[in-house]
């Protein structure tokens, strides 16, 4: 299958010759701009903003999945893969299947031949790709314009080399070009040059000369300015006839361009100590073909560290020098270099005497660019404000590079001058260590481990307070733990991270960024502060500001573009803890107590109804509780499947809301959040989290004085106790439960705790025990007319007659519970109900039979999305296969059991190892269920 697809000129693919249906105009434009960023993430915004321009409409974000769906449709199969990442799409391809970048290939081939008709043969095999402008069928020149900048630019330099290679070839046929090269770009030196050397070569001295002259006429007129050293030297030696105009054509406009120009070596000196980053190293390099790389993130992060670092390692492959300068986009002045101070600090640098530097900034940026058109440079632009701060200081050609730090995205850069961007995040763990380790020596971080890692943590891993916290240790030889314990401490955080000067204040550092803020971004970011992380998603954002999703989604899109937010998947965002400390801080400071409050109660209100609607579809028939809210809509699921999507994804969001809710005076939503999320987790098995989720309720509910929720937060903690073989803490919180209930007046609450006294002590393999309890939660349901709860403690009471060796009660208990499960629709009961025949069956040593029944419970249990209990039943499924002599199949149900497992991270995994590794080594296993435990259903 042989690909191709096509950017220079009208948008084109084909497989094996046949022509790609490529649909919508906006489609094609699509697939041009991440072809011409192959391999390289495009933001959704910025495709928005390629796409439709600044004035998008609010159903651009739809628009473009469908588009990308198409596109997606119409590459299939041909070995282009078009994928979404978090926060945007890219395009993977063989470079060679696209027209762009085979020319580029063919224009780097030419510039290394040192033959020149061989150049010139590359050079005209590269152009001859271009079939007219590229993206040439779009309406929209602006966009056209801003998304091939960079190929247009390698394409005049192409021509340009072409006739060069050309005229050292002996041709004498290339003046006419060349005169309409100059006119189309009258202030480019190079085309100029290669017509007076044309004429020159041809006789045509005089008109050589005027060449010059009206070039000089041009550049006088149009920017204030005189033609450069090389047009200089050139008319200098036509007038004398210097011999070195005899020479190849390359060598004279080397010569010419030759001489005592500056070569300013600008760099800042790197940072001493510079650690890890090793990735972003590597990607410098993949990149450092230009022209320009912007290393974009927030306050605090090593943009600057990082630039001059590579810099540094780079400069040799710019002898023309290095150019720096620090915009002070974020100084707390807050007053950016200009422009035109910029470029004049640059104009000097490269020996411009003063009376030639033109007064106006588009003068001084025309003649920057004609100084560095034929040279090779290192340009450092640190700590941009924006991109129109920076577009005057960007030169004209891809013979230089520039590298530029800011916390701004420059989303618009990367259309217009073919900006890679490279995001700089915190530091890694391993590359924080080594930052301390070379400022401190690993004597001193061996000495104290664990205040390391704490250090670390505390530093929130940016490389900006570690710097500090070290410089602090070397200087006052405090325990790394002395610090540590400041850190913690909320009042004395920022005077820890305090090394004297603005640029060392981490809380300065980061305020910079703040103050620039529109003032509702800057509203949203300080309530952000309240949120308790480690994510939040555009909904969740919207009712703790109590705005509309849209006006919220702009907001968050601010604070991003500001590097005050990360947006960790698409449509969900983050900060680091010091930015998060740093929010809370501006809240008490600039917003009062009340509106933070009922700002914290919207977004609780939000978590609670959207978590309690999704447990409602992810298990019908549990006991619904009377939960009160405040005016709010929850988020909306399509199925149950969507429900336990977001339950997952939110999930270690909700499990921090809960203390965080009782630390606020938040009792009741509190454990109305653990109620909520009971399901889920139970589903996943995770009942580490259910500790955590029920100890954090059980003293709101006390708090409150409300004995059914005392129950539930007792009963519940029990049993997660009882699954992570707690037993006796756990039956004391049984115990207390059935108190509880008792004043309470409560049966079906009394059911369901000797419902869960009997799981306690089926887990201990005390079936005399586990019985009991069984028929006493059996009574008191019947007492309360509870017939789901009946059906629970009927399919205990059978499971535990059965392992008592009364088999006929057993069956005749679950047929009965069978009937009320189905009543109720209660499919999780059901498939327990099934999963305790099964074992029936295979205790009788009939596997036969009871292979159907796990096969029931199986689906059952994969409807509602019961990972755990999934995988529990795979494995009585796979006994039975190994009592039949099926080992192959048993293997294959246990490698699933294994997968779901390991997808959970759950312990028991090892238990299925286990398994697998017994039969793989003799054929059958001493039996991961024997004797079996009752699934793990909850009440």
């Amino acid at each position: 299958m042989v690909l191709l697809m096509r950017i220079l000129g009208p948008v084109e693919a084909e497989v094996d010759g046949r022509a790609l249906a490529l649909g919508r105009r906006r489609e094609r434009c699509l697939l041009a701009v991440l072809l011409a960023r192959l391999g390289q993430v495009v933001s959704t915004e910025d495709l928005i903003e390629l796409l439709w321009g600044e004035d998008a409409p609010d159903s651009a974000r739809r628009s473009l999945h469908a588009h990308v769906a198409r596109l997606r449709r119409a590459l299939a199969d041909t070995g282009a893969e078009l994928t979404g990442t978090a926060g945007g799409y890219l395009i993977r391809a063989d470079p060679q299947t696209v027209d762009a970048y085979e020319f580029r290939a063919l224009v780097q081939a030419a510039r290394r031949s040192p033959v020149p008709v061989e150049r010139a043969r590359l050079l005209r095999r590269a152009l001859d790709l271009w079939r007219g402008d590229a993206l040439a069928e779009l309406s929209e020149s602006d966009l056209r314009t801003r998304i091939c900048a960079e190929w247009d630019e390698l394409r005049t330099q192409a021509v340009e080399e072409r006739i060069l290679a050309d005229l050292d070839a002996g041709a004498d046929d290339v003046v006419a070009e060349l005169r309409g090269l100059v006119t189309a770009s009258p202030s480019r030196e190079r085309p100029v040059a290669l017509l007076m050397l044309a004429l020159y070569r041809t006789g045509r001295r005089a008109e050589a000369l005027d060449a010059y002259q009206d070039n000089y006429r041009h550049l006088v007129a149009a920017l204030g300015v005189e033609p450069g050293r090389m047009l200089d030297a050139l008319h200098t030696a036509m007038l004398r006839d210097d011999p070195i105009l005899d020479a190849p054509a390359q060598q004279v406009l080397q010569s010419t361009a030759a001489g005592p120009a500056a070569v300013p070596q600008e760099l800042p000196s790197p940072v001493t100590g510079f650690a890890g980053r090793a990735g972003q190293l590597a990607e410098l390099d993949r990149v450092r073909a230009g022209p320009v790389i912007a290393i974009v993130g927030a306050g605090g992060v090593g943009k600057t560290t990082l630039a001059v670092h590579w810099a540094h390692h780079v400069r040799a492959e710019f002898p023309d020098g290095q150019l720096y300068v620090n915009l002070r986009g974020f100084d707390p002045d807050g007053r950016p270099v200009a422009p035109g101070e910029a470029l004049r600090g640059f104009l000097d640098a490269l020996g411009v005497p003063a009376e030639r530097i033109p007064a106006g900034v588009a003068g001084q940026a025309g003649l920057f660019r004609s100084l560095l058109a034929d040279r090779r440079m290192l340009v450092l632009l640190d700590n941009a404000r924006d991109a129109e701060q920076v577009r005057p200081l960007l030169p004209g050609t891809a013979g230089s590079l520039v590298v530029l730090t800011s916390r701004s995205q420059l989303t618009s850069l990367v259309a217009t001058h073919g900006t890679q961007p490279l995001a700089l995040d915190l530091l890694t763990e391993a590359d924080a260590r080594e930052l301390l380790a070379r400022r401190l020596g690993e004597g001193r971080l061996a000495a104290e481990p664990t205040a390391v890692t704490a250090l670390i943590r505390a530093c929130a891993r940016l490389p900006l307070a570690l710097a500090v916290a070290a410089a602090r240790l070397r200087y006052d030889d405090f325990p790394i733990a002395a610090v540590v314990a400041e850190l913690a401490d909320a009042a004395q955080r920022w005077a820890a991270l305090d090394a004297g000067e603005p640029a060392t204040q981490v809380q300065a550092v980061l305020s910079w960024s703040y103050t620039v803020l529109p003032p509702d971004a800057a509203h949203l970011f300080r309530l952000l502060g309240l949120h308790p992380g480690p994510e939040i998603s555009v909904a969740s954002a919207a009712a703790l500001a109590g705005r509309p999703a849209a006006e919220t989604q702009r907001l968050l899109t601010t604070l991003r573009r500001a590097s005050m937010l990360v947006e960790s998947a698409p449509g969900r965002y983050a900060f680091h803890d010091l930015l998060r400390a740093f929010a809370a801080d501006l809240g008490h400071r600039h917003d009062d107590g009340a509106s933070r409050q009922t700002a914290r109660g919207r977004l609780l209100d939000h978590y609670v109804a959207t978590a309690c609607a999704a447990d409602h579809l992810l298990n019908p028939a549990r006991n619904a509780m009377v939960i009160r809210f405040e005016p709010t809509t929850p988020e909306c699921f399509a199925d149950y499947r969507a429900a336990a999507d977001w339950l997952t994804v939110e999930q270690p969001v909700l499990l921090a809301a809960l203390p965080a809710a009782a630390d606020h005076g938040f009792e009741a939503r509190a454990w109305q959040l653990a109620w909520a999320l009971h399901t889920h987790l139970v589903r996943r098995g995770d009942w580490a989290a259910g500790e955590t989720a029920w100890r954090a309720a059980l003293p709101c509910a006390v708090k409150l004085g409300h004995l059914p929720a005392q129950g539930l937060a007792h009963r519940l903690l029990g049993y997660a106790l009882t699954l992570l073989l707690r037993y006796d803490e756990a039956l004391d919180h049984l115990a207390a439960a059935l108190t509880a209930y008792t004043e309470a007046g409560d049966q079906s609450g009394l059911g369901d705790t000797e419902y869960n006294i009997s799981l306690l002590w089926s887990r201990q393999q005390i079936a005399d025990r586990a019985l009991q309890h069984a028929e006493h939660a059996l009574a008191a349901y019947r007492l309360a007319g509870h017939r789901s709860g009946q059906a629970y403690a009927l399919n205990s009471v059978g499971w535990h007659s059965a392992q008592l060796g009364d088999r006929r009660r057993g069956l005749d208990c679950c047929g009965q519970a069978l009937e009320l499960f189905r009543e109720a629709r209660d499919a999780t009961g059901e498939a327990a109900t099934w999963d305790s025949i099964g074992f029936f069956h295979s205790q009788k040593g009939d596997p036969d039979s009871a292979e159907p029944c796990y096969r029931r419970a199986l689906d059952l249990f994969r409807e509602q999305g019961d990972r755990y209990n999934e995988a529990d039943v795979l494995n009585h499924l796979a006994e039975a296969q190994r009592a039949m002599g099926r080992t192959t199949a048993a293997r294959d149900t246990w490698t699933a059991a294994l997968d779901i497992l390991l997808a959970l991270d759950h312990p028991d995994a090892g238990n299925i190892r286990t398994a697998l590794a017994d039969l793989d080594q003799s054929g059958r296993t001493t039996g991961v269920g024997e004797p079996a435990t009752h699934v793990t259903v909850m009440r």
